[in-house]
């Protein structure tokens, strides 16, 4: 029998660089109708929008950073075998949205996705430097420089899970809401190399997520479509208000599914 069983309640947070913004609006929402959290997982973006959420951050601050980023403010070149950009950029950012807190001032237990690019290995963080670790769950290989953590080269989360609701249940979640930002996959003529190189990646992705929110309770998609790609920062208030709408839609699904469960709100 389902009721009065208490279960904890995993918030899991899927990467798309730019996509992930809308991350923003859907915590606007889970805020509003005062949705209970226990514990958060967060991936590439989402690790971002996560440790917000999981600080007891005001989400203004990170909106209104994204609302004022754009790629060059990312852009900081290196020489380097291993990617273009240092990142030092991204860790200032990183440390400005979530205001150099760390670990230790976490509200609620939090997990970062990584991915070991030595050795393919899911690398899951919960201690440490908390703004090197998103660093290193947001660094895109072949474009940021991978991140040196405990001696392994951490690179982007959603190479491994995009959408870490197994994570979460690994962490002891009984509940998992998932946010399924998607991926770019855009439908017409294939004209160069680079077009083909990002379809596939946008092809390869989509599959992955499918499988990896496979584990949600509750998935929370995102419908920004074809049209916005990983790198539009510069629509990052359409990206927000696409995310908010998708999240009012899918919240009477989600508040029947906590009543089900018997999970409370959180109190006022």
């Amino acid at each position: 029998m389902k009721k009065n069983i208490k279960k904890q309640t995993a918030l899991v947070l899927g990467g798309g660089a730019a996509r992930g913004i809308a991350h923003i609006g859907v915590l606007k929402v889970l805020k509003r109708h005062k949705v209970s959290v226990d514990m958060v997982v967060g991936t590439s973006i989402g690790s971002i929008a996560g440790a917000v959420y999981a600080l007891g951050i005001s989400l203004k601050n990170i909106e209104e950073v994204a609302l004022k980023t754009t790629w060059k403010d990312l852009a900081d070149f290196a020489l380097s075998k291993t990617g273009f950009l240092e990142g030092r950029n991204l860790e200032k950012i990183i440390r400005e949205v979530i205001e150099d807190k760390g670990f230790e001032d976490l509200k609620m237990p939090l997990a970062i996705v990584a991915t070991d690019i030595e050795n393919g290995e899911e690398v899951v963080i919960t201690s440490g430097d908390l703004a090197r670790s998103i660093r290193a769950s947001c660094s895109i290989p072949g474009i940021f420089i991978p991140m040196r953590i405990n001696g392994r080269m951490l690179v982007d989360g959603g190479l491994r899970s995009t959408v870490p609701s197994e994570v979460a249940k690994r962490m002891g979640a009984g509940f998992v809401i998932a946010i399924d930002v998607g991926y770019c996959v855009r439908k017409g003529k294939i004209n160069n190399i680079f077009q083909v190189l990002f379809q596939s990646s946008q092809i390869i992705g989509n599959e992955l997520n499918k499988h990896e929110r496979k584990p949600s309770d509750v998935v929370i998609e995102v419908p920004l479509g074809e049209d916005i790609h990983q790198m539009a920062f510069d629509r990052a208030a359409e990206i927000i208000s696409i995310g908010e709408k998708a999240a009012e839609i899918a919240m009477p699904a989600l508040i029947a599914k906590m009543k089900e469960w018997d999970i409370k709100k959180e109190s006022s």
